[in-house]
């Protein structure tokens, strides 16, 4: 039943979700297509352009580059990306700004009432938000929309949208249990947002030949960073780069002097072709300006002596490990790790070892939890150095509190689990 007062209430409706489908991931577009018949969704394009992001990592940074820097040629832009840190309403963005809570509800009304015409469907938590989003964005009247997906890509409730501009940002091994260890395999399914004849960006040097096989094979025109399109950039942060791209008319074009935008180049570069091939005209000045003022929480997120970073795999950690600068000297690089329990701890810790010296290990709660204990036994088999372990990352931000020398740094990472609930609190800085 649809609950009660439901137009009130928000809360009320995301605690309803959780009761809808008995797992949390159910992967296939049977059911949510079904729903988003019933709603209408699909007569019709949600905007003039729609712009899917698949990949293992930087899904999130290229989605919030192609927003900044649409936004800032003047273009009415809507994203939707998952999942959230402190508020649900940060998963959809209309002209820049978080959805408010009454388009949402009534959304979730909209769902709910296409879900239980007979026959009845089950939808998962993920399947309902994703199908509400996609219906506020489609009632806003908007020229650009960038959508990024959830987990894979051929199954994935996005998927049920053609995209205009298909995106794959990179591809390593991830939820394992759900898209398995092979990495061409993994491939395949990211790879399974590509539409025939319409654009497929390959965001990463290092893609599996399973993905431009797959483009190639249902003659969509493939953009590989690289070749299509590329950026000069020596990787050392802060130093201003260059992009070079197509134009939907296959014309070259270039721009200079762009400015460090904290997030991956490889993600920037790629969120300007995407752009680019929506017919948009890239001029140098406003690029430069957005990509100084995008920011994405949780992503190498800076609160005084703390770098805050959802980072949750091997490559995620490998690219931490490569930017994160030193502290100053005579100071220790503390990190504050909570990780679920279906995550490449080991691949993780391996790859920012040589960059801690001192470990704090949180507990995270849940089905998917895992114990700081396990953790610290992971550090241990490394090499590592473990300080102690805590019950929450608010414990082990407490323990941190008493520690921190002013040129002490701490990177806290390892889920949005974490990442969320430090931010719920102020941070422990050195006196």
């Amino acid at each position: 039943m649809i609950p009660s007062a439901m137009s009130k209430s928000l809360a009320e409706w995301l605690q309803h979700l959780e009761t809808l489908h008995p797992v949390g991931i159910d992967m296939g577009l049977e059911r949510v297509s079904t729903v988003a018949e019933r709603m209408g969704l699909l007569e019709s394009p949600i905007a003039k352009h729609v712009v899917i992001v698949a990949g293992t990592n930087g899904k999130g940074s290229t989605v919030a580059m192609a927003e900044a820097i649409a936004l800032a040629h003047e273009v009415r832009v809507g994203a939707y990306s998952s999942p959230h840190l402190l508020r649900y309403n940060e998963r959809v963005r209309i002209g820049g700004r978080e959805i408010d809570d009454e388009p949402l509800v009534d959304g979730f009304e909209r769902v709910e009432r296409a879900r239980l015409q007979a026959p009845e469907v089950s939808l998962t938590y993920f399947e309902a938000g994703t199908l509400c989003a996609l219906w506020c964005l489609a009632q806003a009247d908007l020229d650009l929309a960038v959508l990024e997906v959830g987990l894979g890509g051929r199954l994935d409730a996005v998927n049920i949208i053609d995209a205009d501009v298909a995106v794959v940002t990179t591809i390593a091994q991830d939820h394992a249990s759900f898209l398995g260890t092979d990495i061409a395999k993994i491939g395949l399914e990211k790879a399974g947002i590509f539409r025939p004849l319409r654009p497929a960006i390959l965001g990463s040097q290092t893609m599996p030949s399973s993905v431009a096989e797959t483009a190639i094979g249902m003659a969509a025109p493939v953009y590989r960073l690289g070749l299509a399109f590329s950026h000069s950039s020596d990787g050392v942060p802060g130093q201003p780069w260059c992009w070079h791209g197509l134009t939907v008319e296959g014309d070259t074009v270039s721009l200079d002097a762009l400015p460090d935008p904290g997030l991956p180049v490889d993600n920037a570069a790629t969120a300007l072709q995407a752009l680019a091939l929506t017919g948009l005209a890239l001029k140098p000045g406003i690029t430069q300006s957005a990509l100084k003022q995008v920011t994405l929480p949780g992503r190498m997120q800076w609160i005084g002596q703390w770098c805050l970073d959802v980072g949750h795999n091997p490559h995620a950690a490998a690219y931490l490990a490569q930017r994160l600068l030193a502290p100053p000297e005579g100071g220790r690089q503390w990190a504050l790790m909570g990780m679920l329990d279906d995550k490449d701890a080991d691949g993780v810790i391996a790859a920012l070892a040589p960059r801690v010296t001192d470990w704090v290990c949180v507990t995270l709660e849940g089905e998917r939890g895992r114990k700081a204990s396990e953790l610290a036994k992971r550090i241990e088999s490394h090499g590592g150095r473990v300080y102690g372990c805590a019950d929450s990352p608010q414990a082990g931000a407490d323990i941190l509190a008493s520690q921190l020398a002013p040129q002490d740094r701490v990177l806290a990472f390892g889920s949005f689990v974490t990442v969320a609930a430090l931010l719920t609190r102020p941070l422990p800085q050195a006196q």
